[in-house]
């Protein structure tokens, strides 16, 4: 694809003086977690491991012995989840990634190796509240290198009817997120939720958020061969007017946090820090990747801001 950002180590990604602005990090030590996907049903060991400079995030099928970089185009499926492949060969995937890329930018982890013996990363509870958990547990370590930031130059959008995803030229250093949700069930109708995207933010604000279903769509989506591991446990089942969940919502916009926090972890995907600002209206993530798609189509919609470019900005935005 023309446009397309070469993330891979070069001559220039020799340390530099990166003391002004963020550097890659990666953890301190590897923690393991056991879970069930959401949409295979089936239990899943999954261990974060450190990871080199510059490596990005990586997804290691250990029963396949196969990596898959955690990049936009390498996404081939977003049904209800964002599913990871090798363009060669399709049918060595990993799904439901963007929960744990989530928590990954909420920690500001650039490097990880993620290795997995299954298909899909376990929901946990359907938030990523859990991996942050995990992340802060297993620690982070700052890397001798700048953090890769990409700034959006020229507004690119994406639409699908009356839905859309757009990402535009910002004020300041950091991605600031818009996002509003509408559905015809009572319990969730229209919701709107503005945030400036930092790792204390997606903490606070969106790591809770957990996923969402309509009743009475259920049973078609296990018929389909998905949701086979999805309870109440870990997703939020909605019908009509009414929360099935014994204990209710988390906090009463958690639909249109949730829907922030996919967008996150979707965008995440773009191999670096996006600065800029991202505006969803009834988006998911078909069209949070295909915004990514759109912004690197053309070498005029983005650049890669240096150190001091980051640092300059960083003090205006403050005075």
């Amino acid at each position: 694809m023309d446009g397309l950002p070469d993330f891979a180590p070069t001559a220039h990604d020799l340390p530099l003086s990166h003391a002004a602005g963020p550097t890659q990090r990666t953890l301190k030590s590897a923690i393991c977690c056991v879970g069930v996907g959401l949409h295979s049903g089936k239990r899943v060991n999954v261990t974060l491991r450190p990871a080199a400079i510059n490596s990005g995030v990586v997804f290691r099928r250990s029963d396949l012995g196969v990596d898959i970089v955690a990049r936009f185009d390498q996404v081939a499926d977003t049904r209800l989840c964002t599913v990871l492949a090798l363009p060669d060969h399709p049918e060595v995937r990993v799904g439901t990634v963007e929960h744990l890329m989530a928590a990954l930018s909420a920690c500001g982890i650039s490097n990880v190796l993620v290795e997995l013996d299954g298909s899909e990363v376990p929901v946990l509870d359907g938030s990523a509240a859990q991996w942050v958990f995990l992340l802060d547990c297993a620690g982070s370590v700052e890397q001798d290198a700048p953090a890769r930031i990409i700034e959006v130059l020229q507004t690119v959008r994406v639409q699908d009817g009356e839905a859309f995803a757009e990402l535009r030229p910002g004020a300041s250093s950091s991605l600031e997120m818009s996002v509003s949700i509408a559905f015809d069930a009572r319990a969730i109708g229209r919701q709107a939720f503005s945030l400036a995207v930092s790792g204390p933010a997606v903490r606070h604000e969106l790591a809770e958020a957990r996923t969402f279903a309509l009743a009475h769509e259920v049973a078609g989506l296990q018929a389909a061969g998905l949701a086979q591991g999805g309870s109440l446990d870990n997703a939020i089942v909605v019908d009509g007017a009414r929360v099935l969940n014994p204990g209710g919502l988390r906090m009463e916009d958690e639909f249109v946090r949730h829907k922030m926090l996919d967008a996150v972890g979707d965008l995440a995907m773009a191999g670096a820090m996006l600065q800029g600002r991202f505006i969803g209206h009834r988006s998911g993530h078909t069209l949070n990747n295909r915004v990514l798609h759109a912004l690197f189509a053309d070498a005029a919609n983005w650049r890669e801001v240096t150190q001091p470019e980051w640092a300059k900005a960083s003090v205006l935005e403050a005075a």
